[in-house]
């Protein structure tokens, strides 16, 4: 199985359709109930249900997924019958086997159910007709010319006495999606180095996003939400929070973290923890998602407005 561990949950569905030909004979009997067996439809609606919730142990790789929602809607046409199947879930995977076999399944259950009247039936599609959810939601900076900063924050590091990784991850997983980033500076744990490092790159050089890693903890030394606190115009609570959250259920030391996120004029802010592991699962979050943040700031629409 393929590890989804690192991902956040997000609210996933998907919707498939299934289609059974049969003859116009096979439809009025069931309109009329004249069948040796007991009602398909029912049937195939409640199998359609259980065959998804059991998805994971009938495709050997798929992960077993916490469903929310489940329907099967089964509709007669003048030559077929037509399965209609929606699935939700919040998870960390997508539901589309889930759709695909709560139709599959309703289908075969007619078909078992028919083929007692009708030897002519065939099952002439089955296919997922819509999903939602997770990153394919967002272009994730396609199309948008966003610029970034990255500032690494360590007393060890800017003297020379200790590599560099996480300032380099993020800068690697901009990079990917598309974003120019323009900065890239190793400062020691210095309060006032840091402020005004930080007013120069959204005052002067106008970046759309600046990253910092490091000096987030409770230390002497840790002085990064100060320092950032003290540039910020509008404070973002809801960024600092996920990433608290995503960290806390993998690593009970994220508690500690203090980071905090927000805008200076059209500049955002966000401090990331110091550590590679930690770097790697905030990014996990914040990517593609915050792009969002400058779609609005470019006139853009909140999502369903």
């Amino acid at each position: 199985m393929r590890d989804v561990s690192h991902k956040p949950n997000s609210l996933r569905s998907a919707s498939a359709e299934a289609l059974l030909i049969c003859l116009p004979s096979t439809i009025a009997a069931i309109r009329t109930g004249a069948l040796p067996k007991a009602d398909p439809l029912g049937v195939a609606r409640v199998a359609a249900i259980a065959a998804a919730k059991n998805t994971s142990l009938l495709i050997p790789y798929c992960h077993q997924v916490p469903l929310d929602f489940v329907e099967a809607d089964i509709t007669l046409e003048k030559e077929g019958i037509r399965v209609i199947t929606s699935v939700k879930a919040v998870w960390k995977t997508g539901v589309e086997m889930e759709a695909l076999t709560c139709a599959s399944a309703a289908a075969l259950t007619l078909y078992d159910m028919l083929k007692i009247i009708d030897d002519s039936m065939e099952i002439r599609s089955i296919r997922l007709t819509g999903k939602r959810g997770g990153k394919t939601d967002y272009a994730g900076g396609q199309g948008q010319k966003i610029s970034a900063g990255v500032l690494v924050l360590s007393d060890a590091t800017s003297r020379g006495e200790r590599e560099d990784r996480s300032g380099e991850e993020i800068r690697r997983r901009l990079m990917n999606f598309g974003v120019a980033v323009k900065e890239f500076k190793v400062l020691p744990d210095e309060a006032d180095q840091i402020t005004d490092l930080l007013r120069q790159w959204a005052d002067k050089l106008s970046l759309d996003l600046v990253i910092t890693t490091g000096g987030t903890g409770t230390g002497p030394r840790d002085v990064t939400p100060e320092a950032t606190a003290k540039v910020l115009e509008k404070e973002i609570p809801g960024i600092a929070e996920t990433l608290r959250v995503h960290g806390q259920e993998r690593n009970r030391h994220a508690m500690f973290s203090r980071g905090i996120a927000g805008l200076r004029g059209k500049t955002l802010f966000v401090n990331l923890p110091g550590s590679l592991g930690a770097v790697r699962e905030s990014l996990d979050v914040l990517l593609p998602w915050v792009f969002h943040s400058f779609d609005i700031a470019r006139g853009g629409a909140h999502e369903g407005t």
